[in-house]
Parts: C-alpha cells; structure tokens; sequence
C-alpha cells in the first residue's frame, strides 16, 4: 500500500472560483490527492499582450483600463497575488480538498520544475485566461511546461470547461 499522497500543481493567474475547482477535482473524482496552488506575481505585465488579448476578445473596456493603468508596483502584485492564492486553497478546502500553495515569480516555470523535481507530482493544471498570441505561438505556461517537464500537463480556461 503506497501511503505517499500524489500531488496535483494548479498553477492559475486569477482566483479560482468553485466553477474551476470543481472541475479540477472532478478530474480524479474519489481520489485523495493534494492540491498546490502557485500563483505568480504579474509584476511584468505585457500592456501589448494584453491589449491584444483584450481587443480580439473584443473586452474594449478592459482593453482601455490595462493601457492606462500602467505596471503594478512590485508589492501591489505580491498582495493581489497573495489574495488570490488564499482565496483559492480556500474553494479547495470547501469542496473537502487537501490544498496549501505558494505566490511565485512573474516566470513560474522555474518553480513548477522545482516542485517536479521533488517529486510526487502526478499532473500540472494550467488555469489561464485565453491569451491570443501566447497560446497561437505555444509560449503559454502550459505548452511550455509540456516541453520542459517530465510530467502530463492540462490547460484549462478559467471559469470554462474549454481546454486550451
């Protein structure tokens, strides 16, 4: 009988909502596995990318409010980052999930590969907004998760049950 529970790293750039952990969970239904959430600092935010992503999702207001609301301060990302990390665990926890996560860089992959090379990592669920250029060239954290690591990698989109 094998006592080492299995991981599952949700890597996500907003909240989760109960919408999008329960359709993490219900990918394992009945299985007992422990949930890691990373969640990264934007403290690099693309205004090109995301102008672009807003615009040919046609979100216009959205679009206006990234181009004048300029790059957040280190520590303004750090908070939001942090807000939204426990908001997170905490739908895992109400579903009856084991779940605990960290705030990482604005880059997750190196903390993705540290968390891999530890080991007990069965899967890696990408929870992302649609991002037009990035998912169309592949440089989405998932397609480049897929290619560096050594384990199954999903992308969902978030509040979806669209994969990406």
């Amino acid at each position: 009988m094998n006592d080492v529970t299995e991981t599952i790293l949700v890597l996500t750039e907003d909240t989760l909502d109960d919408f999008d952990v329960q359709h993490i969970v219900g990918l394992h239904p009945g299985e007992e596995l422990d949930y890691r959430v990373l969640v990264p600092a934007d403290t690099e935010r693309s205004l090109l990318g995301s102008l672009f992503n807003h615009l040919a999702s046609g979100q216009f207001k959205q679009a206006w409010d990234d181009a004048t609301a300029g790059e957040p301060t280190e520590r303004d990302a750090r908070a939001e980052a942090s807000e939204q990390l426990a908001l997170s665990i905490a739908e895992f926890q109400t579903v009856g999930c084991a779940a605990s996560g960290v705030v990482v860089e604005d880059d997750p992959l190196p903390a993705l590969r540290n968390a891999v090379a530890v080991g007990g990592v069965r899967e890696i669920i990408v929870v992302t907004y649609p991002h037009a250029l990035e998912d169309t060239f592949r440089r989405d954290w998932a397609s480049r998760a897929r290619d560096e690591l050594h384990v199954p990698v999903l992308h969902m989109y978030t509040r979806t049950s669209e994969i990406g």
